[in-house]
């Protein structure tokens, strides 16, 4: 009998381990997958600050020059936005 309880409490032991390593890895994927979804937007943050640089030539300005800039021309632009960029394209 205590035999057989030893040897259960070793699996036990052995599948709490397997257990641990399990969500370690899972937590480690989930980390990296974070990181590189976290890397994508700032490189696109990049491009779109880079663009707006470029065509509205704002790059003198500060922040909150660019956002008095950018709030002046938002109702016009949207307003005037081919279907194509808008946001909610109606179906075809």
């Amino acid at each position: 009998m205590t035999e057989k309880l030893n040897k259960l409490l070793s699996q036990q032991k052995k599948l709490q381990k397997k257990i641990e390593q399990t969500e370690t890895t899972l937590r480690q994927s989930n980390y990296f997958e974070n990181t590189k979804k976290r890397k994508e937007r700032t490189r696109l943050l990049i491009q779109k600050g880079a663009l707006l640089d470029k065509y509205f030539e704002s790059d003198h300005l500060n922040i909150v020059e660019t956002e008095e800039l950018l709030k002046i021309f938002a109702n016009y632009v949207n307003a005037n936005k081919p279907d194509q960029y808008k946001k909610d394209k109606p179906n075809d």
